[in-house]
């Protein structure tokens, strides 16, 4: 998609000002598809294609979501941190102006480095690679636990309770009434846990499928905070998707299994039965929050998909466990009851 003339300006100062173009250099540019976060655009250079991002401080939801567009410069420092951890795990940042609230990266053909939302959504569900994003995961969250200078240097607080916290945890909170003492200290426990860098938004679509294993995009809420959060997180998806594509349910809490058991057995930093906890009482609110938060997923639009949603993460929450693999047998109990569908 074209962009209108004045943000191709806008993209084009900042392309000057990181001193990736060319005097006479009048690239190409187009709009890519992205989230709900940030205006995002690839623009084909004579060196090559690059991807520029831009934070929005008015997200693309229907309800009134706002968020410092600083996160942007914090984005980039997550990537940088872990390109020094995992080098496969992050796109090259190739410039970055502050001022602009814009960074540059390398651009990922996605032809070599598929979405793996789009994967999962077409039938390509492989617990393998759900095992590679849960250790590696681990081995950035490993390699990053207990840093004073990380922790200061990430202090950002002041993003993730209004980015994350509050539209997922505390909005959620509003819809349900009865339930929202438990998901306010919840977001509490939460805001007060500094234990390692996290990503914030480890979601199937902010990773690829690279020929050397998962590269993660978008950590426009990066937080030296709570590792739980990363793990629950991205495990919500794998039961989400069971709402998407019915027929694929068992594979795709196959690759819930896959994931969190590779995920904890990498956990070095504290007693994993104490991540674990945390991770399993978190899991079911971010699930209820991806029908009743700001930000509900696209795909589930129907009635009876809501409803299995809020049943199951309700009565979690009312009761919580204390195992990850509880968490998935009372959503698998619930798929059960779905009138069969075939695979295809």
């Amino acid at each position: 998609m074209p962009l209108d003339s004045d943000a191709a300006n806008d993209f084009m100062t900042a392309l000057r000002r990181m001193r990736l173009l060319q005097p006479d250099e009048r690239p190409t540019l187009v709009a890519l598809q992205g989230g709900v976060s940030s205006d995002i655009v690839r623009a084909d250079l004579r060196t090559g294609p690059v991807c520029i991002k831009r934070a929005l401080h008015k997200l693309k939801v229907k309800a009134d979501w706002q968020a410092p567009v600083e996160r942007n410069r914090w984005e980039v420092e997550w990537m940088r941190v872990v390109a020094g951890i995992e080098p496969d795990a992050v796109p090259r940042i190739l410039g970055a102006d502050e001022s602009l609230g814009m960074f540059a990266m390398a651009f990922l053909s996605p032809q070599t480095y598929p979405l793996w939302k789009a994967r999962l959504r077409d039938g390509t569900i492989e617990p393998p690679f759900a095992a590679e994003v849960g250790a590696r995961l681990a081995r950035i969250h490993a390699a990053t636990a207990n840093n004073a200078q990380l922790r200061s240097r990430f202090a950002t607080d002041h993003i993730f309770l209004p980015i994350r916290l509050e539209p997922y945890l505390i909005a959620t909170g509003r819809v349900h009434p009865d339930l929202s003492f438990r998901l306010d200290a919840l977001a509490r426990r939460t805001l007060a846990t500094h234990l390692a860098l996290i990503h914030g938004d480890i979601s199937p679509k902010n990773i690829l499928c690279g020929p050397r294993g998962p590269v993660f995009l978008d950590a426009e809420c990066a937080w030296y905070g709570d590792p739980a959060f990363d793990l629950s997180f991205c495990l919500n998806h794998m039961l989400l998707k069971c709402t998407w594509r019915p027929q694929w349910s068992n594979r795709y809490l196959g690759c819930f299994d896959a994931l969190a058991g590779a995920y904890l057995e990498s956990v070095d930093w504290e007693p994993v039965q104490m991540l674990e906890r945390r991770s399993a009482e978190l899991l079911p609110a971010l699930f209820l929050a991806r029908v009743d938060g700001k930000s509900p997923v696209e795909y589930i639009n129907e009635d009876w998909q809501r409803e299995a949603v809020r049943r199951v993460a309700r009565r979690l929450l009312a009761s919580p466990v204390d195992r990850l693999e509880l968490v998935a047998a009372a959503w698998r109990a619930e798929t059960e009851q779905w009138p069969p569908r075939t695979e295809s």
